[in-house]
């Protein structure tokens, strides 16, 4: 074998797991015993379970160290902007744009994940000769590539997918979740929701309840004042009116930050207040079942004017948390942190138990009564 040639182990993905089964022998042969001893005894013994679930590959030495596949010299640090179908668009840091697919030795490693490559990552790309061009949506050239390496990331906002991880955007600062207080209804605990989704990927949230135009204010002072304390910038937001745009720009500034939520909930109106010059595509909502329509399709980063990024994505129905384990959730409830020691047993789950601190401040109203019945849900993994 080559000298920078490696052999590796890796995962098997999702749909190559399960290993092909040949005819049902034992079942064969249990019909007549008697035939037991003269069974061929050449069949293969296969390992059960995870340790089965492997495979070889060979890769270049170059890469299992960190480097790019191809040499260093041939390849470009950029940072995706767009992900569209199976190609990447990927900004250089002299500005230009290439239209990229991905090294297929990636597609070998990838397990878990619905897409290899997520909106925000940054990737080393070996351009294309200038042969290898393709023409925009918008008529402009564009250079092709090949993405040979995907940078190790933080700050990331994943979900669960089809028992598949999906992560929606990678390597940004913030989350800015966004909920509309009607049209669709206000849900509190999808709320709770994404707060432990940014806890998990180590996001700053922020809260933006949208569309206080159709609200009475005064009425939401208990939940403003309720994740105030927690430290979470909540603001009252108009789309409409531009309440609270002033003071969501100036929390935007200098950062990298994903706008997310249902759809309908406002968040490229919200875009658009911000920055006019945007022209993010908005509808209405449906009148049938006063739900969104998908009208944002893909996450895209977005360079503000005032300074910072922001991501606009998809919207959501619902946000089912990825690889957490339930002894995991306590930790994403910043709240239960002081009465957890004082729990009489060290593997509490805050369920059942007698003598919980957690569930005594429950009782006394040191902790929300609705977050605990958020942590409950997740505990019990309901998606509502």
């Amino acid at each position: 074998m080559d000298a920078k040639k490696k052999k590796v182990r890796v995962a098997m993905r999702r749909n190559m797991s399960k290993p092909p089964r040949g005819n049902d022998i034992t079942r064969q042969y249990a019909e007549d015993a008697a035939e037991t001893e003269d069974a061929t005894s050449g069949e293969r013994v296969r390992a059960k379970g995870d340790l089965s679930r492997h495979r070889t590959i060979t890769i270049d030495a170059d890469t299992e160290a960190g480097m790019p596949g191809a040499s260093a010299s041939e390849c470009l640090p950029g940072r995706v902007f767009k992900v569209h179908g199976l190609y990447s668009y990927i900004e250089l840091g002299d500005g230009r744009t290439f239209r990229c697919t991905v090294r297929r030795l990636l597609k070998s490693l990838m397990t878990d994940e619905r897409s290899i490559v997520t909106t925000g990552d940054n990737v080393w790309v070996r351009p294309g000769d200038e042969t290898t061009r393709t023409t925009g949506a918008d008529g402009v050239s564009i250079p092709e590539g090949v993405i040979e390496k995907i940078e190790s990331r933080h700050g990331v906002l994943t979900r669960a997918s089809r028992r598949r991880e999906h992560v929606l955007v990678a390597n940004v600062d913030q989350l800015a979740i966004v909920v509309s207080l009607v049209e669709p209804d206000l849900k509190p605990h999808l709320i709770d929701r994404y707060i432990a989704a940014a806890e998990k990927g180590q996001l700053k949230p922020i809260l933006c309840l949208n569309k206080i135009d159709k609200a009475d204010p005064v009425e939401l002072q208990p939940m403003v004042g309720a994740y105030s304390q927690l430290g979470i910038p909540t603001i009252l937001t108009s789309a409409k009116t531009g309440m609270g745009i002033p003071r969501l720009i100036g929390l935007l500034r200098n950062r990298a930050t994903v706008f997310s939520g249902q759809s309908g909930v406002g968040k490229s109106s919200l875009l658009n207040a911000i920055e006019p010059g945007l022209a993010l595509r908005v509808k209405a909502v449906s009148e049938v079942n006063h739900k969104g329509k998908h009208t944002t399709t893909t996450a895209e980063l977005i360079r503000l004017e005032t300074g910072g990024w922001v991501v606009d994505t998809p919207g959501v129905r619902q946000l089912q948390l990825w690889d957490v384990k339930k002894e995991e959730i306590e930790g994403f409830f910043r709240e239960f942190r002081p009465y957890v020691r004082g729990c009489r047993f060290p593997d509490c789950t805050h369920t059942h138990e007698v003598e919980c601190a957690v569930k005594a401040a429950v009782r006394k109203q040191f902790i929300s009564e609705r977050r605990y019945l958020s942590y409950l849900g997740m505990y019990h993994g309901n998606d509502e």
